[in-house]
């Protein structure tokens, strides 16, 4: 007697079914958002966005109001900045997570295989008897 083989899906295979059904505008919006994110998401990009945000920063100085310079250290340099920054570590955190379920995905297919092969030897033992 065989016993039956399981399969243990991929988390990716999971998310490609549940956007499989996705319509025309959601797979756009998906697919615009992912571009948008990996331009902006970068080093290159925080670098650019500094310099604009340097550009600026001496007519924040010379108004010589603290609000005025508080406001462009938060609304000009902290935003730019730190918003493409923040994106390079979310994808360092992604990129570490893919792997880790890449490879626990990869042990668990193992263990399957482990296990299926033991139940055929124990039901062999059983059927000697």
């Amino acid at each position: 007697m065989k016993a039956a083989h399981l399969q243990i899906q991929h988390p990716d295979e999971l998310i490609k079914e549940m956007h499989r059904l996705d319509n025309r505008v959601v797979k756009f919006n998906r697919a615009l958002a992912l571009k948008i994110t990996a331009a902006v998401g970068t080093m290159a990009m925080a670098y650019i966005f500094a310099v604009i945000a340097f550009i600026s920063l001496p007519a924040a100085i010379s108004s010589k109001s603290v609000i005025v310079i508080v406001s462009w250290v938060a609304q000009t340099f902290l935003q730019l900045v730190l918003l493409s920054i923040i994106i390079v570590g979310q994808n360092l955190q992604a990129a570490h997570q893919q792997a880790k379920a890449d490879v626990d995905h990869h042990n668990l297919q193992l263990l399957l295989k482990i296990q299926e092969e033991q139940l055929e030897i124990l039901k062999e033992l059983k059927s000697k008897k």
